[in-house]
């Protein structure tokens, strides 16, 4: 008898245990910036060092980890962003979101970044930069606390309680204070539909973030000015002037991906 895929999983039914391990070293490495050693994820996983070293070799064999040059570290190489691009809601976003992000940079002198919820964090997708000799920018692929953003903020001020429930569960463990000021700054991004607050990573930059949405009406991304303002140049635009850019350009890519079309 055939089973249905809405069913709960079997787990012992359906138990792959090389699966299961090579998962757990991708899902460790990718909080691990630095890298581990074999002995250390061994360690971190409750495995012995050969299950790990044969993981790690058919995971290198793949591309998807790299050893470092003193042949001591793994992490991450750039093949699970890349093959996460090619998942086709990421890639029509960045998509119809790249060309117009650029635009908008070039014109207001500022560099953009789209995020979108992923693990409880926010991920980095697409990242522009303007003409300017100097910019801010976040890395792509980048995965950043939710609390610690504007883009997050913008995001979950969307949401119903069950699904900003969900939300905290996956971003974890939370400082007090952090939680604190997330939580209070919602009402007013959901009441003004953006949010524009000091950095809280760097000290200078005012983050402006819109939502994107699609067309069931779910916001599916964030795009967001690090805004620096600028003493000296050919084009210097106000936050305001950047901050209504941002929104009118935002709403003409919810209106590409459906949005309002219900």
């Amino acid at each position: 008898m055939s089973s249905n895929i809405d069913d709960p999983i079997d787990d012992e039914k359906y138990r792959a245990p090389a699966l299961s391990k090579g998962l757990d070293i991708l899902e460790l490495l990718a909080s691990k910036a630095e890298g581990m050693t074999q002995v250390d994820i061994a360690k971190t996983l409750g495995r012995t060092t050969s299950e790990i070293f044969r993981m790690l070799m058919v995971l290198r064999t793949r591309g998807y980890v790299e050893l470092a040059e003193d042949g001591d570290r793994y992490s991450l190489t750039t093949k699970m962003f890349e093959v996460a691009h090619r998942h086709p809601p990421i890639k029509r976003l960045t998509s119809i979101a790249g060309e117009a992000m650029q635009r908008l940079a070039d014109r207001i002198n500022q560099s953009l970044h789209l995020g979108i919820l992923h693990s409880g964090k926010i991920l980095v997708v697409a990242q522009v930069d303007c003409q300017d000799n100097n910019v801010t920018s976040v890395r792509l692929g980048a995965h950043i606390p939710i609390v610690e953003t504007a883009s997050g903020r913008v995001m979950a001020s969307t949401m119903d309680d069950d699904a900003l429930q969900k939300l905290l569960t996956e971003a974890g463990d939370v400082p007090a204070d952090k939680y604190a000021a997330f939580m209070g700054d919602l009402p007013d991004v959901a009441k003004k539909g953006y949010c524009e607050s000091p950095s809280l990573t760097i000290e200078g930059v005012l983050n402006i973030s819109a939502p994107i949405y699609d067309f069931s009406g779910r916001a599916v991304g964030a795009i967001t000015i690090p805004f620096i303002r600028r003493l000296s140049g050919t084009s210097i635009v106000s936050a305001e002037e950047s901050r209504e850019a941002l929104i009118l350009m935002c709403a003409n890519i919810s209106r590409k991906l459906g949005a309002g079309v219900r």
